[in-house]
């Protein structure tokens, strides 16, 4: 994880820039190529101190550096990437439209998934994992996600938590292929049947957690 607390030497920097550079180019290679023409030309764009592509890549970018101060993440970036990103768009900007880019960022990630070959594989591995938003104890006071969230219970660490759960199904390599977030008390049988929508012929691999007497019929079906 990239501690931005630290001073960065030069080379760190540079790593960073190479990469971010790479990223923006393959993001903006498949945006320009997927991207409806009303988002793209939409009003006002022409205004846009940072373009979408820049955004979705600063944004990717923290993710993949597991940074999760969105401040942090780009107060650095205007502080040290300035030869990147000359101009930098205020938060509150810079947040709006990048949620308002959220079915184009996943439309990308479909898009690189089909490039990088992992769209066809026949055999998948389906799992989930618990995302507690907060203490149990002080679940009865937290307010953020209050409207969303909800309690469940992880079998493999045998304890109850208050928040959501992560569905996914990676290849067998590992990377994710498709995932959805849902509230804690989703069974892994009910979310399965939204994993598997764009599908039309995979094999699947899941722990008990998936065992039914008749999913593997419904499946099949």
């Amino acid at each position: 994880m990239l501690e931005l607390t630290k001073k960065y030497s030069i080379k760190k920097i540079g790593d960073l820039k190479d990469f971010i550079t790479v990223t923006y180019v393959l993001i903006d290679d498949i945006y320009q190529e997927i991207t409806p023409t009303h988002i793209k030309e939409r009003r006002n764009i022409n205004k846009s101190i940072l373009s979408d592509s820049k955004i979705i890549t600063i944004s990717i970018v923290g993710e993949l550096l597991t940074i999760d101060s969105e401040k942090a993440w780009l107060g650095f970036c205007k502080k040290n990437l300035k030869d990147l990103f000359p101009r930098f768009s205020h938060r509150t900007r810079f947040n709006r439209t990048r949620r308002a880019l959220h079915s184009v960022i996943d439309a990308i990630r479909k898009e690189l998934t089909s490039k990088l070959g992992f769209r066809d594989k026949s055999f998948r591995i389906v799992d989930s994992i618990p995302i507690p938003v907060c203490k149990f104890g002080r679940a009865c006071f937290h307010k953020s996600f209050k409207v969303d969230s909800a309690y469940g219970y992880c079998a493999s660490k045998k304890e109850t938590y208050y928040g959501f759960k992560l569905h996914a199904i990676t290849t067998i390599e590992g990377f994710i292929t498709v995932f959805i977030l849902t509230p804690a008390n989703i069974d892994d049988r009910e979310a399965v049947w939204e994993l598997i929508d764009d599908y039309n012929s995979i094999t699947t691999v899941g722990d008990k957690g998936y065992t039914s007497k008749h999913l593997p019929s419904q499946l099949q079906s």
